[in-house]
């Protein structure tokens, strides 16, 4: 028994008995998917379809994204099958990225279904891929329509309730989980999701009746202002749950319910450590420090929380009322800096970068950014104040003494220019613009220039001419 042999009853065109030979191979080796392409493709040189397409099949489940697989399956279908053909069509257009092919391909197998569990598989998948292409309104139609059916995964009203969810629509998503539980279909998911939904919808006296989760329980009770009976929970449960992100933001709840706000925030720092940058550590601390009255750490974690849902207006306005109180926190400023350069306003952002430098004089990024800023503005002569600092801060950077180089020579400082050009090449050895450099001194010791008044000096002058 050999590959070699298998191969040769094949070259031979001896099929059954290299069908035969496939057939130990794969049974000794079932996860080599090339044996399972051979005895599909053998099978059907024996004009054996249907055992062709068991193989093919079990190709596909193990790789979904097989092409020969769903081309073979839809050439043995063709004729004898549309609804299956229409299927594998639709998964390979599917896998090729082509959606909206895969939905055509999904109506015509509905339409060629004979039983309800292939409309039923039909609709479904029909109903994922109107999610994919973001028409939740047809997927939500598609949903509907699998749910009028017997014998329904719980996924179906899961998905048809998270997507009234994304449509705003939460009395509509509770329903369909009501519905699920009438129908019989009482799933932990169902349940579990249902329970979220009661709480979030301010009915915690519903959550508890029918959630298992003790965490979720605990939550009911709180919400339900049970705060005595929650803590006892709570302390009961900490040596099982304590490794769970959530026993930790209940606590911190319970007590800043209770106003021992300085426990609430122990309780936050334990669940950002166990849930690092959650939207949920910066809201909690944002209300605590309201409770506190400490309006600067309120504004500054509601900012935070913005920036981590992708709210960057919001958060860039929250930050900017911190500012307002204190203003002179370089992290705010640093913050507050980037994201307005992110967004483009570029002006004020440098306004912030200005008050780092001044608080902080040796901020290397807070100077090339302003220096940077000033070159693209053509004030070359603030350009080379901030180089200049730059410079003293690190005089082995290359790429700093050729900028205050070129910023000099733009202002026509000849001397300047010469001296920072020299000191270039004194630094910059082996660098990929030293010829280059070279050739623009000698031609500059040879040009007269007079150093040029800056923008400010001019209109000083013209104010005193006047």
């Amino acid at each position: 028994m050999s590959l070699q042999t298998a191969e040769q009853f094949e070259e031979n065109e001896q099929y059954t008995q290299a069908f035969e030979e496939y057939q130990k191979l794969y049974n000794r080796n079932p996860k080599d998917l090339s044996l399972l392409e051979r005895l599909g493709h053998l099978s059907l040189l024996l004009d054996n379809k249907e055992q062709a397409a068991e193989y093919y099949s079990k190709i596909l489940e193990a790789d979904a994204t097989n092409i020969i697989a769903y081309e073979q399956l839809m050439d043995i279908y063709v004729t004898t099958d549309k609804y299956k053909y229409y299927v594998y069509r639709g998964n390979l257009h599917s896998v090729e990225h082509k959606l909206e092919h895969a939905i055509n391909d999904y109506k015509k197998a509905i339409n060629c279904a004979q039983e309800d569990k292939e409309i039923i598989s039909a609709r479904f998948v029909l109903g994922t891929l109107y999610e994919q292409i973001g028409n939740n309104l047809k997927a939500i139609d598609e949903y509907l329509k699998v749910i009028e059916y017997e014998d329904i995964p719980q996924d179906a009203f899961i998905r048809l309730s998270n997507l009234y969810l994304k449509e705003d629509a939460a009395p509509s998503a509770i329903e369909v989980l009501e519905r699920a539980l009438k129908n019989g279909i009482n799933g932990t998911n169902i349940k579990e999701n249902l329970a979220d939904l009661y709480l979030k919808n301010g009915n915690p006296e519903k959550a508890i009746e029918i959630t298992s989760d003790e965490l979720t329980k605990v939550k009911c009770l709180l919400d339900m202002d049970k705060k005595e009976e929650a803590i006892d929970k709570l302390n009961k449960m900490e040596d099982q749950y304590k490794h769970i992100p959530q026993f930790y933001s209940l606590k911190a709840q319970y007590y800043y319910m209770i106003k021992e706000f300085d426990k609430a925030l122990e309780c936050v720092e334990e669940f950002d450590k166990a849930e690092k940058n959650s939207p949920l550590t910066y809201q909690m601390r944002a209300l605590i420090f309201e409770e506190r009255k400490d309006d600067f750490n309120s504004y500054l974690n509601w900012g935070k929380y913005n920036l981590v849902r992708g709210n960057k207006d919001i958060a860039i306005n929250e930050f900017l009322n911190a500012y307002q109180v204190k203003d002179n926190d370089i992290d705010l400023l640093n913050t507050l800096a980037m994201l307005l350069e992110e967004s483009g306003d570029k002006n004020h952002a440098m306004e912030f970068y200005e008050k780092i430098s001044k608080l902080e004089p040796n901020d290397k990024k807070a100077l090339q950014k302003l220096a940077d800023f000033r070159e693209s503005i053509g004030d070359y002569r603030a350009q080379a104040d901030y180089l200049e600092k730059l410079y003293i801060l690190d005089k082995r950077n290359s790429l700093t003494v050729k900028k205050l180089a070129e910023a000099y020579e733009h202002i026509h400082n000849k001397p300047a220019a010469v001296e920072f050009y020299q000191k270039y090449l004194e630094i910059g050895k082996g660098n990929p613009d030293y010829s280059k450099i070279q050739h623009k001194l000698e031609k500059l010791n040879n040009t007269e220039m007079q150093e040029e008044e800056g923008l400010i000096d001019k209109i000083l002058r013209w104010f005193n001419k006047n």
